[in-house]
């Protein structure tokens, strides 16, 4: 599971060339009159306004004091074509869902970035032409909605495809030069030695194209860490890439480095509790970072007993916490002060249920479709859709679905 030097007016519209199009950029009729600072773009946490059970906004920048979310994802239509989509199948042209969630953090002196890719689903960059038309189509976002902030997330499977980052990073660049002020954070996976050989080959593009965003954050986790220390070693380890890759001294490296974190379980079943999160928090703001974020506000409330802390949930954090707990710390890394709230309870021990019996085990040669049940790793999965060799619980959005432990 990463914008604003300048204001647009409310009321103005103005109109500029990108590389042979026109642009027309927004004229706020969102309602937002002014923009936050960049350190609250820099930590608004991922929030997806029409899945997983999207909480209210305005109660969580009541109980955290959190002024900026983080909206996800732009994708292209699941039917194909060049125009932006929420998830791929909410065209943004005709929406009026997120419009109102925007209305609604605005209007309580906040506001919104708009993230796009993510992991999963056709992206922009792989179905349109080339960086013009892609970024056209993330104008259509920006003018839609006011924005005065853009993340472009390119993982997996896109930041594999040479022909879509490059679209991305070229639509990135047009974007920065035709929407003055705007704040744009590009994120990508994290890895123990900072990020992969994809990541690198993204920030080489970037060097060629000659784009430097505010931000080139990482999500370190899903990739063998434990806890705050392997993320800190991450974070170190991948400035010393920046480094190597722009020629930058180390503080301005950090000056354009971020960290993009996941509360609680992670979908590979790493933990990172609310004390990782401070190390973590401790060491971007003593480094000058430029960016603290997370997956998920979504995520970030308590399971259910029925849970027991045992998956990874789009919807709870798997780890014993109030809710909001992990926004406030995207508060302070913004300069504010969360408000005070009581410590959290130590959570009921949950009687382990009896475990089922297990199905016949899952076989990476196998075919299975909607249906198919099958057991991996001490626990029953069923098939969701057509899947082979899709390892069961590698992927919260994936194709199996946990029946729990047998």
């Amino acid at each position: 599971m990463r914008r604003l030097r300048a204001c647009l007016g409310a009321a103005a519209a103005v109109t500029l060339a990108a590389a042979g199009t026109t642009a027309l950029v927004a004229s706020n009729a969102s309602g937002a009159t002014s923009a936050l600072g960049n350190r609250w773009y820099a930590a608004a946490p991922y929030l997806m306004p029409l899945d997983n059970d999207p909480p209210d906004a305005a109660a969580i920048m009541d109980a955290s004091g959190l002024k900026a979310f983080q909206l996800a994802f732009i994708l292209a239509p699941n039917g194909g074509g060049c125009s932006p989509t929420w998830g791929g199948t909410a065209p943004v042209s005709g929406d009026t869902a997120v419009q109102n969630v925007i209305s609604t953090i605005r209007a309580k002196g906040g506001d919104v970035s708009v993230s796009i890719g993510g992991y999963g689903g056709t992206k922009l960059g792989q179905a349109c032409a080339d960086a013009a038309s892609t970024a056209a189509a993330y104008q259509q976002v920006i003018t839609k909605y006011g924005l005065h902030a853009i993340d472009f997330d390119l993982e997996e499977p896109e930041y594999e495809n040479t022909a879509a980052v490059r679209n991305e990073i070229g639509a990135a660049k047009i974007l920065q030069q035709n929407n003055p002020g705007l704040y744009v954070s590009v994120t990508t996976a994290g890895t123990a030695d900072g990020t992969g050989w994809f990541g690198k080959q993204m920030l080489l593009e970037a060097k060629s194209q000659g784009f430097t965003p505010n931000n080139f954050s990482i999500m370190p986790f899903d990739g063998g860490f434990n806890g705050a220390a392997s993320q800190t070693g991450a974070l170190t380890n991948f400035n010393a890439i920046l480094r190597s890759t722009f020629g930058w001294d180390e503080a301005t490296a950090y000056a354009h480095e971020g960290f993009s974190g996941m509360n609680g379980r992670s979908d590979t079943g790493e933990y990172f509790s609310q004390a990782d999160f401070q190390t973590v928090l401790d060491y971007a703001t003593s480094h000058n970072m430029d960016r603290f974020t997370f997956w998920s506000l979504n995520r970030d409330r308590q399971c259910s007993p029925a849970d027991n802390g045992g998956r990874t949930s789009g919807t709870c954090s798997s780890v014993p916490q109030n809710s909001w707990d992990f926004a406030k710390y995207s508060v302070k890394f913004a300069g504010a002060t969360p408000p005070s709230t009581t410590p959290t309870p130590t959570p009921t021990p949950t009687p382990t249920p009896t475990p089922n019996s297990c199905k016949t085990a899952w076989s990476s040669s196998s075919v299975y479709t909607a249906g198919n049940e099958v057991s991996y790793n001490k626990h029953n999965w069923k098939a969701k859709w057509w899947t082979q060799n899709e390892v069961p619980g590698a992927s919260e959005w994936g194709p199996w679905q946990d029946e729990g432990a047998c």
